[in-house]
């Protein structure tokens, strides 16, 4: 599966975002998907995951409460919407997919999009 992030952009603290991540092929609905995002100087770190039918999602602690994660497996899409947003949410976002079930590892994963820029001005 081929993977394109997209929705990235510059807001203030506070603001919202709504990431958008298109996948190709027909396999979508077989894969876990996740987002990750990596801050200059940091480890790239998990931030939210959806199953297969979207039934089990996952936050990291730091974004509960503010963002959402969904899919829609007839148009092939994963959405991260980002409420409430904050200075260090400013990283490179990335979309990917993992054959693992509900895994927030990111060496799990096997398919990654190319990242999208979120930068939180304060």
């Amino acid at each position: 599966v081929q993977l394109q992030a997209s929705g990235g952009g510059l807001v203030q603290a506070g603001g919202s975002l709504r990431l958008s991540c298109a996948a190709s092929g027909r396999t979508f609905s077989t894969y876990h998907m996740g987002w990750f995002r990596q801050a200059p100087g940091k480890e790239r770190e998990f931030v939210a995951g959806i199953s297969r039918r979207g039934g089990i999602i996952n936050y990291a602690d730091s974004v509960k409460g503010r963002f959402t994660i969904s899919r829609d497996n007839v148009k092939n899409t994963v959405d991260l919407q980002m409420n409430s947003l904050k200075p260090e949410d400013t990283a490179v976002y990335y979309c990917a997919g993992t054959t693992n079930s509900n895994s927030r590892k990111s060496s799990e994963y096997n398919y990654w999009g190319q990242g999208t820029q979120v930068t939180v001005s304060s």
